[in-house]
């Protein structure tokens, strides 16, 4: 019986020492092989694929060999978990809470449109339902269709019009004309055209146009078109009574011009003004931001309203308020500038439910 325990040991030791052994110049074969394949392959290409069936059947059995003697050492570095266990399996309360606790907020994301639509009028149809459908300004549908709408905004039913794909201006170039002579004569910030993604150019880094190409000019206005702006009420820097959470009904925190009005890229509200006017709190509330960069929103902070509003105010030259300060609604926070990315003294105004930017415009009165 002894004899028998011993051999079955020794046979034992024998077939893992085997194993070992296999292991290891399988290993080395395969590193031979690696390095040596290009040679069969080049073989194998001068016999135009005569030899490629034995060649793939004979690497197939290779594998599989090296599968079958690897998979021991795998299954021992990576056990399985039984079924009954992930049954029983519990999340950490950290994650539950963090999930369970937290407000969900969901935007349907918007593709922003690269190119003029044709539509055709239907019955029933008026220009504010239409610029309403396809969200661009009345003006800029008027603009491109001066041949099918008259004075009267009148549609004829089954008549197809362009339709631009933002609000503003779509030109085409003519010989001598830039990006630059085109933002002035309509009235917007060179920068609105090269912030369009889809405007072509000749050269990427001179923003060259070519004459006879569509060029989108966003929120451009015709020439005798007045341009927007606003001229809100001067309010005095708030006192010191104890701030209140907003209202959600944000006041203008400056006054000057409307360089830039929200778009699917850019949903936030530019105002300029080369006199450099304070900012103000847009409503009441903390601050709970407060960065001066170089680049991006320059100097800006950022007022938590209490009632899930939170504002931005970006590219300012000078910032009043401190992290935890509470400030009330028309309490001035700081100066305009051009700090960070910015080509010109003006505010960049977002305002932000939940993580998701929401047009300031339907907010501002």
């Amino acid at each position: 019986m002894k004899t028998l325990l011993e051999f079955l040991r020794e046979f034992r030791e024998f077939n893992l020492c085997f194993y070992r052994y296999a292991q290891k110049r399988l290993r080395q074969f395969w590193y031979w092989f690696e390095a040596k394949k290009d040679i069969l392959v080049g073989f194998l290409m001068m016999k135009r694929g005569a030899n490629q069936r034995p060649f793939l059947h004979s690497s197939f059995i290779v594998l599989v060999t090296i599968g079958v003697l690897m998979a021991p050492a795998v299954a021992n570095s990576y056990p399985t978990v039984a079924a009954a266990q992930l049954a029983d399996y519990t999340p950490p309360s950290a994650v539950l809470t963090s999930f369970d606790d937290s407000e969900t907020f969901t935007q349907i994301s918007e593709k922003p449109r690269d190119s003029i639509e044709s539509y055709k009028v239907q019955a029933g149809d008026t220009l504010a339902r239409i610029a309403d459908r396809y969200n661009v300004s009345v003006d800029s549908i008027k603009w491109i269709n001066t041949d099918n709408i008259k004075d009267d905004d009148k549609l004829t039913i089954g008549v197809e019009i362009a339709i631009p794909p933002v609000t503003g201006v779509v030109v085409k170039v003519k010989k001598g004309e830039t990006i630059y002579s085109l933002a002035k004569k309509y009235k917007v910030d060179a920068q609105n055209i090269v912030n369009y993604p889809f405007n072509d150019y000749t050269d990427l880094d001179t923003f060259a146009l070519a004459a006879g190409q569509t060029l989108v000019i966003p929120d451009g206005v015709q020439p005798e078109a007045p341009n927007p702006s606003f001229a809100p009420p001067l309010i005095a820097q708030a006192g010191t009574g104890t701030p209140r959470s907003g209202s959600g009904q944000f006041m203008w925190p400056t006054q000057g011009v409307i360089t830039q009005r929200p778009v699917s890229y850019h949903m936030a509200v530019d105002i300029a003004n080369n006199a450099l006017p304070p900012i103000l709190a847009a409503d009441s509330g903390t601050v709970v931001l407060r960065k001066e960069l170089k680049y991006d929103y320059g100097k800006h902070i950022i007022i938590d309203h209490g009632n899930g509003y939170q504002t931005l105010y970006g590219h300012m030259s000078e910032i009043y308020v401190q992290v935890g300060q509470n400030v009330t609604k028309g309490a001035v926070i700081g100066k305009m500038g051009s700090t960070g990315r910015s080509t010109g003294p003006h505010l960049h105004f977002e305002v932000h439910k939940g993580g998701v930017l929401l047009n300031p415009l339907n907010f501002l009165q």
